[in-house]
């Protein structure tokens, strides 16, 4: 009987200190890491800020301003729409971390979707957490979801109908960020955060806005720069100052009836310019195997090195070396600066000129972590 008694006890005990340990790892999805900022940040609020609609959800997040006083454009650069696309989020830390503005102003938001930040995609095996080693020490970061967390949307619909364009797509598209402009301030968690960068991109007067993602590597659009009909001069000339770089960029109009997307309703519905660049990722695919931090790290899987060594399928996949980390972020950070380059020739009342980020061969160099703070 003591014997029992003592059992039931010890599982009692283990059972709760494994309850406590999973509700702390739990918790911490919902802290966002410390971001460390330039010394060009001249202001920081949060998205709310623009749309009150949302304060005090998981939809707020964090919108950093660098202002160089000296008269000019703004733009606009976010990652984190989709928080499983590790070389989104990683591309604007850097850039918030080294930034220097000289002419115009830019705002950056890192977590676009914050809430996405805060849990994983079913079935899908991703980690949690990524590391990268800097100079003062390793810097974790977290791997979220491509979609809003069920916890702060539920349920989905069996169909979910686009507003206001009331087009068709999977009910689980109700919670992608990508699919909800230009939102509605009495819609779902995820049209209200849609809503409320249209008011930012409004009311901060953004002349250009930059959407970073990254795709799989079998999919048609990917390594591309996608662009609102409008603006195809810009976009040819960012691609061919990249080609002379010896970086590869398709150029991929937006589709006009393909509505809820950054790159058609931004260009619809504000004054901004629009781009969307799409880097290979094999994490995010079909054929990639096992999902570890090393593969969205290093971003190498011997799944797609024999896909592309049968030319059997159209992939972007760099079959000796794979696609790491920092060959993505580059891709990212270069593909910014030339579109800024080449909307600089076309708006020259409007400059925006920016400093100190590093380029592609610094980048893949010395990784990314030497261009962290902490």
């Amino acid at each position: 009987m003591i014997r029992n008694h003592l059992s039931t006890i010890i599982i009692t005990i283990v059972t709760a200190t494994m309850g406590v340990i999973a509700a702390i790892a739990f918790g911490k999805m919902h802290h966002p890491e410390e971001l460390f900022p330039s010394d060009g940040l001249t202001g920081k609020v949060m998205l709310s800020d623009y749309f009150e609609g949302i304060k005090g959800t998981n939809g707020d997040t964090e919108v950093y301003l660098y202002d160089s006083g000296i008269e000019g454009g703004t733009a606009l650069l976010c990652g984190g729409t989709h928080s499983n696309e590790a070389a989104s989020f990683l591309s604007t830390v850097v850039i918030l971390e080294n930034l220097k503005v000289t002419s115009g102003r830019v705002i950056i938001i890192p977590r676009l979707n914050n809430s996405s930040f805060t849990c994983s995609d079913p079935m899908e095996g991703f980690p949690a957490f990524y590391e990268i080693p800097t100079k003062n020490g390793t810097r974790r970061f977290r791997l979220g979801s491509r979609v809003t967390n069920p916890l702060d949307q539920w349920p989905d619909p069996l169909v979910f109908a686009q507003y206001p364009s009331n087009q068709q797509l999977s009910g689980f598209e109700t919670r992608n960020l990508n699919r909800a402009y230009p939102g509605r301030p009495d819609g779902s968690l995820t049209e209200k955060v849609a809503y409320a960068i249209i008011q930012l991109i409004d009311k901060e007067k953004v002349n250009i806005a930059f959407d970073l993602h990254e795709s799989s590597p079998e999919v048609p659009i990917v390594n591309v720069i996608v662009y609102h009909e409008n603006y195809e001069d810009i976009a040819m000339g960012a691609i061919l100052g990249l080609e002379m770089a010896n970086l590869q960029f398709s150029p991929e109009t937006s589709p006009k009836n393909f509505h809820g997307l950054s790159h058609r309703e931004w260009g619809d519905y504000t004054d901004a310019i629009p781009f969307l660049m799409e880097t290979s990722n094999p994490s995010m695919g079909r054929l990639r195997g096992e999902t570890n931090v090393d593969l969205v790290l290093r971003g190498y899987s011997d799944n797609y090195k024999k896909a592309k060594e049968t030319g059997a399928l159209r992939i972007a996949y760099r079959e000796d070396t794979g696609e790491p980390i920092e060959h993505r972020v580059g891709r990212h950070i270069m593909g910014i600066v030339e579109l800024l380059n080449s909307y600089n020739l076309y708006y020259p009342d409007k400059q925006i000129v920016i400093e100190n980020l590093p380029d592609y061969d610094l980048i893949m160099g010395k990784g990314v972590g030497e261009f962290l703070n902490n």
